[in-house]
């Protein structure tokens, strides 16, 4: 392109049927099918057209990589944990209201209750954030810093989901095969948290780090000033930035102090229905969470990068703020409909909780002692005043999960829900619905075991009695019987004759061999050696759920 012969790492797309490409090699990650390996190539001509961008952006390769990454860490992602975390949250709450121990759907036992809470509001905060954030990306914006706390937490958020609908489904999530919609998405979980930026790098590092200085209103503008080569003019800026600096931690103290003591209850905010406090919380703690950046980058300085958990705490109080916000804005998106309103409530309250207790750890962890005293009576002169959610609120939540509610179906509206034999997110729909049609008939049997007049334990003796005894007709008994058998199908496992397991084994892992010699032929001498990805051709096929390891 003239006289230059380096331009440094360009991106560029390579066809994969160029010349000297090769592209057989897979990875396998954690055993889901997921087209991932490297792409090799010798002596390979690349025309000027396949550099993206053009010859104009040869060398700015790198560049490219890292906004793309500011970017895209907002999208694919968090994309993916949502749309898991979705479906985990929608079967689960099916499967609560169906599946019944002790007489009872399970999803009343307060204790799988406080899971499915957890799980709608996390998934109504993730919900929140990927739909806000992707409409400012959309619109053109670039927001890296709203981008690594939607990777972050909407990751984290989905690796809690996905630990809490394995604990509520039990027996069934773990044992593999066609009936189980749950175990492949809670294998594949750590592949979000590890890739664009490993979660511990990205709360650690990027959230806080990132931006404190260009987010800040004064600091990188006094750093300019600093660095101006006309020193007059430089030093008469930095003068006046830095009075401006003084002002605005003087201002950020008082407002946090005031509204600590009043528990913000005076600041204006728009909206005047019961997600009001709410907003003003906000203010309270965006406040005092100014005040504790600008202290802490003015009595640590450099340090705080490498003091990693500080760093980290202020990044979490930053992201949960962000977060209340977003649920707030998801919100109003919607319409404001009152009945999603407890939902609302446990997501602000949870990630406003979190808020003060991240800046309670950074004061307590903070090095200089008599600035975190100080800094102490401006953030919690009263204490620690604000609450988590109630168990009231949370069986609130629940109960709007295991029914057939709209909440529910806004929940979950963008994941795929249709009825048909293959999908059993689908059919634990119809079965949620068929257990309210019936659930008057199943009261009747109820009553009448509880008054002696059905002595049978089990389900399809009992209905079974009731029809004999003239509790139920004869249409109603079948309708109970139907039912029945559908809970059974539904809550039921897959299982396989031993012989059909070790004959699926090793039919793959002699396809696997096969094909690694017919590679190995292609491949020079000098790449036959073994690598990690030769011992993963022993490994079940990510594509066999029968897969659970050879027998004793």
């Amino acid at each position: 392109m003239g006289e230059q012969d380096e331009y440094g790492i360009t991106a560029a797309l390579i066809p994969t049927n160029l010349p000297g490409i090769s592209i057989g090699r897979r990875h396998y990650p954690i055993n889901i099918p997921f087209q991932n390996g490297p792409t090799q190539g010798k002596d390979v001509f690349v025309p000027l057209d396949y550099i993206i961008g053009g010859p104009e952006m040869a060398g700015r390769g790198w560049s490219m990589l890292v906004q793309q990454l500011a970017v895209g860490r907002g999208i694919t992602l968090p994309s993916n944990a949502l749309g898991a975390a979705l479906g985990g949250v929608y079967a689960s709450g099916a499967y609560a209201r169906i599946r019944r121990q002790f007489g009872l759907p399970i999803g009343k036992f307060h204790g799988v209750g406080e899971a499915l809470a957890r799980m709608t509001g996390l998934a109504y905060i993730m919900t929140a954030a990927s739909r806000v954030t992707c409409a400012a990306l959309n619109a053109g914006e670039k927001p890296s810093v709203p981008s690594a706390i939607l990777k972050y937490h909407n990751t984290e958020m989905g690796r809690q989901i996905a630990n809490d609908a394995m604990d509520v489904q039990g027996g069934k999530a773990i044992m593999l095969g066609p009936k189980n919609y749950l175990a492949r998405s809670y294998q594949s979980v750590p592949v979000a948290i590890t890739v664009e930026g490993a979660n511990i790098l990205t709360r650690n590092l990027i959230i806080f780090g990132q931006g404190a200085i260009r987010c800040h209103p004064y600091i990188l503008k006094e750093m300019e000033a600093a660095r101006d080569e006309d020193e007059v003019r430089g030093l008469r800026n930095f003068d006046r930035l830095l009075f401006k600096h003084i002002g605005h931690v003087l201002s950020n103290a008082a407002r946090s102090l005031v509204m600590a003591l009043s528990a913000a209850r005076f600041t204006e905010v728009p909206a005047a229905d019961p997600t009001r406090r709410f907003y003003q919380q906000i203010n309270r703690y965006s406040a005092s969470f100014a005040l504790v950046a600008d202290a802490a980058m003015l009595t640590l300085g450099g340090a705080l990068k490498r003091k990693e958990l500080l760093s980290a705490r202020l990044g979490d109080v930053l992201s949960y703020i962000y977060l209340t916000s977003m649920v707030l804005k998801h919100y109003r998106n919607q319409g404001e409909p009152a009945e999603d309103l407890p939902i609302v409530e446990w997501a602000c309250r949870t990630l406003l909780y979190r808020a003060q207790e991240q800046l309670h750890s950074f004061l307590r962890n903070f090095p200089n002692r008599w600035v975190a005293a100080g800094l102490r009576i401006l953030v919690f002169p009263r204490g620690r005043t604000f609450s988590a959610p109630s168990d009231e609120t949370g069986q609130q939540v629940t109960e709007l999960l295991i029914n057939n509610t709209e909440t529910r179906a806004r929940l979950a509206d963008c994941i795929y829900r249709t009825s048909e034999p293959t999908n059993q997110i689908g059919l634990l729909q119809d079965a949620l619905v068929f257990a309210e049609a019936i659930k008057p008939l199943e009261r009747r049997v109820h009553n009448a075991r509880k008054a002696g007049e059905i002595l049978a334990e089990d389900t399809p003796g009992q209905i079974t009695e009731a029809e004999n005894k003239g509790i139920l007709t004869k249409a109603e008994a079948a309708q109970l019987r139907e039912f029945d058998a559908v809970v059974m199908s539904l809550t039921g496992v897959d299982d396989f004759d031993p012989s059909e397991i070790i004959r699926q084994q090793t039919a793959t892992v002699s396809k696997k061999r096969t094909t690694k010699k017919k590679v190995a032929k292609k491949r020079p001498a000098s790449k036959q050696k073994s690598t990690d990805q030769d011992s993963l051709s022993q490994a079940p096929s990510a594509d066999i759920d029968a897969s659970v390891g050879k027998p004793d």
